[in-house]
């Protein structure tokens, strides 16, 4: 049996309660980034949880304090009330303010607080529930509800940043299961939550090896068995011929150097297509060829290399230097040796003093190709390649099947929230 309510039809039993008859908000506090300062747990300290914390920090909607290693400690001096400030178990934080929709009013709910001293921080709202019982666990998918997202979404205000104001979260309209309910449903994807952070726990390990590989191998620091010739000193002219091929087919795949994704359609990027109407003065490049991008940013001090895998041909701004490979190389051994980060002192000294002004490095033609770098002989390249390249694809194969478990969860929530499927109690 189901009945029809104001926002959706539910399973008869369920109820539909506003966020203010189920919660109390609590007092939160806006201090800074500049007022913070990460820490290990323990006792004497009081902890911030910042939106920001919510939006990449945590993965789960249960932040379990006793295997949190650190929290942001604040560092301004402030009286707390003993009791009436601090959080205890069972409390949400939920993030008031976010770029996108999909973030706005995700939330953790503490648990094995012990004698931690948490208060809520900057755009965020603590909630503790009132008169109504909630399952443990089972508070943070009270606003992950497929119709409760959809009116998040209608109250939200704003343009480059989302809000929710405290008024009309208060009315906003929460749809909810039996007890009983929700403390399987809570149980059940509480496994998917486990099978996640035990996926991603893996490939943060598989992720440091592969950083570790890279650092003895392409440094020649640990050899592989049957090599032992001598490195040699060149520089990146004598392994690259640079490309300034310019766009006249009028090639559109217009990309952008993501330092942390690589090549990316500039309208998946912004949102928008950045480039200019006339695309016949860019450069034009194809499958294998590289390119660095000037720009620094968060890992890359000193910009990024980045190689053309996932397009035939792609059309890039001037600003960017690229260049081809020649055949005295093995393009991953190289595409390996930028990515561990081994140009990066040889180009701290050719970076001219005030290249940072507008976002880019001021880096010369001549003084770029002639930057050196030590090898080994192609043979010893395409074996370390091999090795690092195995390493690359367990990490990708454990990436596939968490984004797997990911969308199963979702899926699944879905239709254990909205009561398509009930649970045996």
């Amino acid at each position: 049996m189901v009945k029809q309510t104001e926002i959706a039809s539910i399973p008869k039993g369920w109820q539909q309660k506003n966020v203010g008859e189920v919660f109390k908000f609590l007092k939160t506090y806006a201090f800074s980034r500049s007022q913070l300062d990460a820490v290990k747990l323990n006792s004497r300290d009081i902890f911030n949880i910042h939106y920001g914390d919510i939006h990449a920090q945590f993965d789960s909607n249960i932040l379990d304090l006793s295997k949190v290693k650190s929290l942001p400690k604040l560092t301004a001096q402030k009286d707390f009330k003993e009791g009436d400030d601090f959080l205890k178990n069972g409390d949400l934080i939920l993030a008031d303010a976010s770029e996108d929709y999909k973030g706005l009013c995700e939330c953790v709910e503490l648990t094995n607080i012990s004698n931690f001293k948490i208060i809520s921080g900057l755009h965020t709202f603590a909630l503790r529930c009132t008169k109504q019982n909630i399952a443990e666990g089972f508070k943070p998918y009270l606003f992950k509800h497929s119709d409760v997202k959809k009116r998040i979404c209608q109250i939200a205000t704003g343009i480059s940043v989302l809000g929710v104001s405290k008024s009309n979260l208060s009315k906003l309209t929460l749809i909810i299961p039996t007890f009983d309910e929700q403390q399987k449903i809570a149980s059940i994807l509480k496994d998917w939550d486990f099978a996640i952070e035990t996926t991603q726990n893996l490939i943060d390990k598989l992720k440091i090896r592969k950083k570790g590989l890279c650092q003895q191998l392409l440094t020649g620091k640990k050899r592989l068995k049957g090599f032992s010739d001598e490195w040699s000193e060149i520089t990146l002219g004598d392994i690259a011929e640079r490309i300034t091929d310019k766009n006249e087919e009028l090639d559109d795949t217009v990309v952008t150097i993501s330092a942390q994704r690589g090549f990316v359609k500039q309208e998946d990027f912004f949102n928008k297509r950045v480039a200019s109407s006339t695309l016949s003065g860019y450069y034009l490049i194809k499958r294998g060829n590289f390119a660095y991008n000037k720009s620094y940013s968060s890992g890359y001090p000193m910009g990024a290399f980045k190689r053309l895998d996932d397009f035939d041909k792609a059309v890039v701004t001037t600003l960017y230097i690229c260049f081809s490979v020649k055949d005295n190389i093995d393009s991953d051994f190289l595409l390996n040796y930028f990515e561990a980060g081994l140009m990066v002192k040889n180009l701290m000294r050719i970076a001219q003093e005030g290249g940072r002004a507008h976002g880019l490095l001021n880096i010369g033609l001549k003084d770029f190709f002639d930057l050196k770098l030590i090898i080994p002989t192609l043979e010893e390249q395409k074996a370390i390649a091999n090795v690092l390249n195995q390493s690359d694809k367990e990490i990708e194969c454990q990436e596939a099947y968490l984004k797997h478990l990911q969308l199963q969860k979702k899926g699944l929530m879905q239709q254990l929230l909205t009561g398509k499927i009930r649970v045996k109690v």
